[in-house]
């Protein structure tokens, strides 16, 4: 496998014998498919699913990236990595493929904080670059309160309001899905996360799909496509492209999520506090403010406490911490990340 000597750009030449990782029985026939939309956090599974299209011999120009701004696009990161977006569309650019970024108005903490109003519209971008707003007309409710741990959708409700109800209003919101070809669109979930995770689905016909609708067909077909792969998997295909994983692993996390997750542990509260201080105090200012916490019984302070400081967490820290990512998308040196294999939380 050929990087050129800038680490821009990933040949795709293959060393002879490498294995492709492939379940046939689950894996769909793509050459009926005129563009692949991979929903991308910039974490081991999104990356996983791209990198799957090209070992399968999807061509780049048929792959669209496409990233949800969990804090939306106004300037202030409140949960989520500040170097996320940038990871994402420098990968995007590393080999070659179209990086589209959707959000909802004022992101996870205007939801949070909502009161006696309507949740904020969705910002989908159009084919000639300006974004319109769609939705933000429902009724009037009222959060005041983090998401709660729990595979409750409408509990855990920002995965809902940031990313799966977003991207459904992309799809819905966007003209040339309604032309009636065939589109594919791919998650990361693996069956290895969680009991739960494991019953998901893994080929069917998208929620968003109206491919028998007389006046718009919209066809659309769902393919979790790493649904049965390991984390070694994960990790080898990574490594297989020389693919620098996201900056919150080489601090110690399992999981590329928000940087603020309700699922984490302890020690990623006591890493969290030590490297982005801002945020950190932001988060317990308003378990204060809402007289709940997010965990069961115990507030962030008291989590972080109980925690111990990932080792990395001062070198990588700075890294993940900066709107703009600076290292290298591909390497040719590739490294196990300090976080591979670990349960510091994340777990669904």
């Amino acid at each position: 496998m050929g990087f050129d000597e800038n680490h821009t750009h990933c040949s795709l030449l293959f060393e002879p014998g490498t294995a492709l990782t492939v379940y046939p029985e689950d894996t769909p026939d793509l050459s009926q498919y005129v563009e692949f939309i991979v929903f991308f956090s910039g974490g081991k599974d999104s990356v996983a699913c791209v990198l799957h299209l090209l070992e399968l011999g999807v061509s780049p120009a048929k792959i669209e990236i496409h990233h949800h701004l969990i804090d939306g696009n106004e300037g202030k990161n409140f949960m989520d990595w500040p170097v996320t977006t940038d990871y994402c569309r420098k990968f995007a650019q590393a080999f070659g493929i179209r990086f589209v970024m959707t959000w909802r108005v004022g992101g996870f903490e205007r939801e949070m904080l909502r009161e006696n109003s309507p949740t904020a519209p969705v910002m989908v971008p159009q084919e000639d670059g300006t974004m319109v707003a769609t939705g933000g007309k429902g009724p009037n409710g009222t959060r005041r309160k983090f998401p709660q741990a729990c595979m409750d959708i409408q509990t855990r409700w920002c995965s809902g309001y940031t990313k799966i109800d977003v991207g459904a209003r992309y799809l819905t919101s966007t003209a040339r899905f309604h032309d009636g070809q065939k589109r594919l669109i791919l998650t990361g979930e693996r069956a290895e996360e969680s009991p739960s995770r494991a019953k998901y689905e893994t080929f069917f016909k998208h929620a968003k799909d109206k491919r028998h609708s007389k006046t718009s067909k919209r066809h659309l077909d769902h393919w979790r496509a790493v649904h049965r792969w390991s984390e070694s998997e994960v990790w080898s295909i990574m490594e297989r492209h020389g693919v620098n994983p996201h900056p919150a692993y080489w601090i110690g996390y399992s999981r590329c999520s928000c940087a603020g997750c309700i699922f984490v542990g302890n020690d990623n509260w006591a890493t969290l506090k030590f490297i982005a201080p801002k945020m950190f105090n932001s988060i317990a200012a308003y378990e204060t403010a809402f007289g709940m916490t997010m965990h069961r019984k115990l507030n962030v302070n008291q989590r972080a406490d109980a925690g111990t400081v990932m080792p990395m967490a001062q070198r990588y820290g700075q890294i993940a911490m900066r709107k703009e990512y600076l290292e290298p998308i591909l390497v040719s040196d590739w490294k196990l990340p300090t976080g591979a294999f670990k349960a510091n939380g994340g777990k669904f």
